[in-house]
């Protein structure tokens, strides 16, 4: 438990990735990870969206508005959308965009994915690697 560092090739890109836990236990120590950060990619449950607020507050505290971050990009993850009906996999997302009251512009998106399937995980590299950092 903690977390794990990867490197995936995407399109000719190298992304280095810190996967950080989101427990409790373990929001002290985001703070670490800052340095030469390019993005955050913040993965929520797509069937707690009750702990979502809680958890953005948590969030634009300890990471979004902290000085070492202005300016970088964050990806909003909704995994198991497997679980979700597609019917509703839209409307669910612009709850979250709702919640989060982002404001307009680039440096942030909202992406459904399920990890069990991987449906939604091209869309998140794609957007990535197009970003200028």
């Amino acid at each position: 438990m903690g977390f794990q560092i990867n490197t995936l090739m995407h399109k000719g890109f190298t992304l280095n990735v810190w996967d950080i836990g989101g427990q409790t236990s373990l929001r002290v120590f985001w703070g670490n990870y800052f340095d030469k950060t390019d993005l955050v990619m913040w993965v929520i449950d797509g069937l707690s969206l009750e702990r979502l607020e809680e958890s953005y507050r948590e969030l634009r505290e300890k990471v979004i508005l902290q000085d070492r971050l202005i300016g970088i990009y964050l990806m909003v993850v909704i995994n198991k959308i497997d679980l979700i009906p597609e019917t509703d996999r839209q409307l669910l997302k612009q709850k979250v965009i709702d919640l989060l009251q982002l404001p307009p512009n680039d440096k942030w998106d909202v992406e459904l994915v399920s990890g069990k399937s991987g449906e939604g995980i091209e869309n998140i590299l794609d957007w990535i690697v197009t970003r200028d950092y």
